[in-house]
């Protein structure tokens, strides 16, 4: 049963957080979690929730059946010798290090291991998160269910090809981001116009939840809705057309781009450094 799972966590930064916020919304209890980390500044948070917290990569993995690897790209190589001694075939190791392959994270563990690689957003930490994994050439199909089953309460998730993780990165893990910059400028627009700017804000806020949404639940595309919101000669239009002079269109598909190679990048640079 996945609530008598035991769970670990190595890295205890948003994404961790994040997850196991999710997890913990679940069936799982605060004791079958353990998480580790070098320093004392985010455990913390963890401890808040009832979680078991240590400075122990090793004790994580010998306490759990299922590991997150949730530390930055240059530091998976140096985590996963430490651990891989340890890693036993009842394991599933979880890595969320952007652009670390799935072969990169098999050649660094002991032949045969299970291995998935997983790319989740900030909005985890709301259970309103975007995540897509790919397993690894010995995970079966009931690993991919399993952790499915598991991380639903964390948002969205979804099963793909490796080739389609570090588009997500760019799309929704970087694409946060970009939608914060936008909902930013909002405001400010507003505020120039003369609306103070703590409404301006919480009103930019409302409008991106609302129209995120919207554009979730109704299952229409996205260019359905605008032409909704849009009325001959109106507001909208005009203010479309600015957004279009600026450029808005073609720089948001930039970055999205910018974003996907530089996690392909960090992957190179990875498997460079093994």
């Amino acid at each position: 049963m996945e609530s008598q799972r035991r769970i670990g966590f190595i890295g205890a930064g948003n994404m961790a957080f994040g997850i196991a916020k999710g997890i913990l919304s679940g069936d799982v209890l605060p004791g079958n979690i353990k998480v580790s980390a070098p320093s004392s500044r985010n455990l913390g948070n963890f401890q808040e929730m009832g979680i078991t917290v240590t400075h122990s990569n090793v004790e994580v993995v010998c306490g759990s059946d299922l590991v997150f690897v949730a530390v930055k790209s240059h530091l998976i190589s140096g985590v996963l010798r430490e651990i891989s001694p340890h890693v036993t075939e009842r394991h599933v190791v979880v890595s969320v290090a952007a652009g670390v392959t799935l072969a990169t994270l098999e050649r660094l563990l002991p032949d045969n291991s299970v291995v998935i690689r997983l790319m989740p957003n900030l909005p985890c930490v709301a259970q309103e998160g975007a995540l897509l994994f790919a397993r690894g050439s010995h995970a079966k199909p009931e690993d991919g269910a399993s952790l499915l089953s598991l991380l639903h309460h964390c948002g969205l998730v979804e099963e793909g090809p490796e080739d389609w993780i570090d588009i997500h990165t760019g799309l929704s893990g970087s694409g946060v981001a970009f939608v914060y910059l936008f909902a930013e400028a909002l405001a400010e627009g507003a505020v120039k116009m003369g609306m103070p700017s703590a409404l301006a804000n919480t009103i930019a806020s409302q409008t991106v939840l609302g129209a995120g949404k919207l554009l979730r639940d109704s299952g229409k595309h996205p260019a359905q809705l605008r032409s909704e919101v849009c009325t001959p000669g109106g507001t909208t239009i005009f203010g479309l057309h600015s957004l279009e002079q600026g450029g808005v269109r073609a720089a948001a598909m930039s970055a999205v781009e910018s974003a996907t190679k530089r996690a392909r990048e960090l992957g190179q640079r990875s498997q460079a450094l093994n």
